[in-house]
């Protein structure tokens, strides 16, 4: 068998998973007894696996989530108000081929973040698109954008994004700017890609946050609209957090 010609041409066509499984086939016995077909399957399966994974380590790097969280590590035994099978359906990343939203709200340290993160690490392993924005921090780079000429597209990758974690909205009043950037990110998105937005401050209470009530009606009617909406509740988790035993001695 003409093994390193044939590793050579896959390298070549960048098909480093179907060479990696070629090199590994090639040194099992048992693999001998394999027909054409079945080692096809086989290479073009580890293929498959590669890419994949490619494009998740890719699309993880771009979202820049704030925690390295999962889904599959939420604790439920945590009594904050955390509905368990309203979580698990939006970890199915259903919601997001529907182009719905998702609002979090409770006090601080209840991990309305990390939840939110956990939300699009899973996102990006179903293979969306998911960008993490601290929203003060998000209006900044937007003010900063509009001076320098890149607001525009800025507002451009904002709006093609599948989804778009706003987190640690509030409770700050917005200006006339940061209104009229979230109503055009709000109004880009709508009905077309998903939103999670995260915030200390309740729902009912966004409508002064914006603080116009032209431009308030015209948000909130389009980021309450099909969105879920979880209410945690509770003491902060960080207070549960032990405190090694370092910190806890006298110098």
């Amino acid at each position: 068998m003409l093994t390193h010609p044939t590793l050579d041409t896959l390298r070549e066509l960048g098909l480093h998973g179907m060479a990696r499984a070629f090199q590994d086939l090639d040194v099992q016995a048992e693999a001998r007894a394999l027909d054409h077909s079945e080692w096809l399957a086989i290479l073009l399966e580890h293929e498959a696996t590669l890419r994949s994974q490619k494009r998740f380590e890719a699309r993880a790097r771009a979202a820049r989530l704030r925690h390295d969280a999962q889904v599959e590590d939420v604790d439920f035994r945590v009594e904050r108000g955390l509905d368990r099978s309203l979580f698990l359906k939006l970890a199915s990343c259903d919601w997001i081929r529907q182009r719905h939203g998702l609002l979090l709200t409770g006090p601080a340290g209840v991990g309305k973040s990390w939840l939110a993160c956990a939300l699009g690490h899973k996102a990006c392993r179903d293979d969306f698109s998911v960008a993490y924005h601290r929203a003060p921090r998000l209006f900044a780079a937007l003010a900063l954008a509009r001076g320098d000429g890149r607001y525009a597209r800025m507002l451009k990758a904002l709006a093609r994004t599948d989804l778009l974690i706003l987190d640690d909205w509030g409770p700050e009043k917005l200006n006339d700017e940061q209104r009229r950037d979230l109503l055009e990110i709000i109004e880009d998105r709508y009905e077309r890609r998903s939103t999670i937005v995260t915030s200390q401050v309740p729902v009912e209470r966004w409508y002064e946050i914006i603080g116009n009530p032209t431009i308030a009606d015209a948000i909130l009617d389009r980021l309450v609209h099909n969105a879920y909406r979880i209410e945690l509740n509770g003491d902060s988790m960080r207070k549960q957090r032990p405190i090694p035993a370092s910190e806890t001695t006298l110098t």
